[in-house]
């Protein structure tokens, strides 16, 4: 098989570190230095730096450069202390953009690339262009590209929420929009209530502001209603931050029930409910939205196309009352001027073609398959599935004997397998747990029940 020029560049490098010819710390020549002293392009020099980061042996270091950590062996002393430590928030967003070929990733936060490849950009690259290609040289609008919000009013629609242009403002993904949402609403020291397990970016993001984070438990059929009701009389928080569907990590729906008790609280504690929708595609549009039945009135509604179309554009939406639409766009402009139009442009095309409904047909088709097989693999196992999720891309699992998470990912990292352990998803990422999160489409492959075999009985002999 053929070698590219990275990966040349890749092995030479890694024998240099292994022999001992660039010592640990050594600092590497910078990219530009190396494409201008070898002759190379500086593209192919960057992804074999890529390469030899995610093999661990280089490391960027900000404003300095790459310097040399020594190799796998390191890499896997440094990340089972890490894990021993418990591995904070950016530790794990870390692990979800690198992948290395050499591990496993059951604990993965996105979909395969096979799911997402009928929606390449390169199919809709020159519809992008065609029209109004002069514009593409000018920063965009603060709500967003006005084409795109028409087609968000459609899809917003088809899940009952009824909306104008003027509530929705586009973002780079929905990670921004909780950005926004946390930097306008949010005094630092006030008590803010989250799903517990919950989206762990969204408590860094939260402490980053000052805020006093409150879990809430999340069950099988959504947020403990008694503890809900304690933390509203006890804190008087204003903000509670939830999924209602397709829940990370768990994987499970909120109930009719529970959204119906859940906006009867809001009212009467006055307070707002942000919905962080990010994997709406890849479930049912009948699933429960608060957003749906509160019709934004005590909800914003935040949704992405980065985990159904792709996350390198970066594109999401909220969506709530008129007037607080118009200060989020202000507080967008003045943070980021706007978003790229071109992305926007790209997401707009995808939308108005009607294969994207197929795309998303196909996408809970594949997610329903994955989850009723990755179920019966984790069961096989001697599994327990938290809940029973019918499509989406999670599943919470433990294994009796594994007590605690962190301690169990230490152990599989040993077999080159880096899952995501639960305690990562608690206020507290000390909290002992033995749930931790895994991706449907990796549980199902081979390799995964393989190796959990290999691991099982190796405990049970030991």
């Amino acid at each position: 098989m053929a070698v590219s020029k990275p990966e040349q560049i890749a092995r030479h490098i890694s024998q240099q570190i292994k022999s001992g010819v660039l010592a640990r710390g050594e600092k590497l020549p910078s990219i530009r230095n190396y494409a201008k002293l070898y002759g190379y392009a500086k593209n192919t020099v960057i992804t074999a730096f890529e390469m030899l980061t995610a093999s661990g042996y280089i490391e960027p270091q900000h404003g300095r450069g790459f310097f040399v950590t020594g190799g796998k062996a390191r890499r896997n002393e440094d990340e089972a202390l890490s894990i021993n430590r418990a591995m904070d928030t950016i530790w794990l967003m870390r692990q979800q953009l690198i992948k290395d070929p050499k591990h496993q990733h059951p604990g993965d936060g996105f979909p395969p690339k096979d799911w997402l490849m009928d929606m390449r950009l390169d199919k809709f690259h020159r519809q992008v262009v065609r029209t109004g290609v002069t514009t593409l040289f000018r920063y965009g609008t603060r709500y967003g590209y006005e084409p795109l919000r028409e087609q968000l009013v459609r899809r917003l629609a088809g899940y009952g929420i009824a909306s104008t242009m003027k509530q929705i403002v586009t973002t780079h993904g929905a990670n921004e929009a909780l950005d926004l949402v946390i930097r306008h609403q949010v005094i630092p020291g006030e008590p803010v209530l989250v799903d517990e397990p919950g989206y762990y970016p969204l408590f860094g993001k939260l402490r980053l502001y000052g805020a006093d984070v409150i879990g809430i438990p999340r069950l099988a059929d959504g947020p403990d209603l008694e503890a809900l009701e304690q933390a509203l009389r006890k804190h008087k928080a204003r903000f509670f931050f939830t999924q209602s569907c397709g829940h990370n990590p768990t994987g499970t729906d909120l109930s009719a029930e529970k959204a119906e008790r859940i906006l009867a609280l809001a009212r009467e504690h006055d307070m707002l409910i942000i919905e962080n929708d990010a994997l709406a595609d890849f479930k049912s549009s009948s699933a429960i939205k608060l957003s749906a039945l509160d019709q934004l009135r005590r909800t914003i509604y935040i949704g992405s196309f980065s985990k159904s179309i792709s996350a390198s554009l970066r594109i999401g939406f909220l969506a709530c009352d008129p007037p607080l639409a118009d200060s989020l766009a202000d507080l967008k402009m003045l943070l980021h001027v706007s978003n790229s139009e071109y992305s926007e442009r790209a997401v707009e095309v995808i939308l108005r073609e009607g294969n994207f409904l197929r795309h998303v047909q196909r996408l809970q088709e594949q997610a329903g398959e994955a989850t009723e097989q990755a179920v019966k693999t984790l069961h096989a196992l001697g599994a327990e599935v938290f809940g029973t999720p019918r499509e989406g891309l999670y599943l919470w699992a433990r294994f009796p004997g594994s007590p605690d998470s962190l301690a169990l990912a230490r152990e599989l990292l040993a077999h080159d397998m880096m899952i995501a352990p639960g305690a990562f998803f608690y206020v507290d990422s000390h909290h002992k747990t033995p749930w931790c999160r895994y991706n449907v489409a990796e549980v199902i492959k081979p390799s995964f029940s393989d190796t959990l075999h290999t691991y099982l009985a190796a405990q049970r002999d030991g």
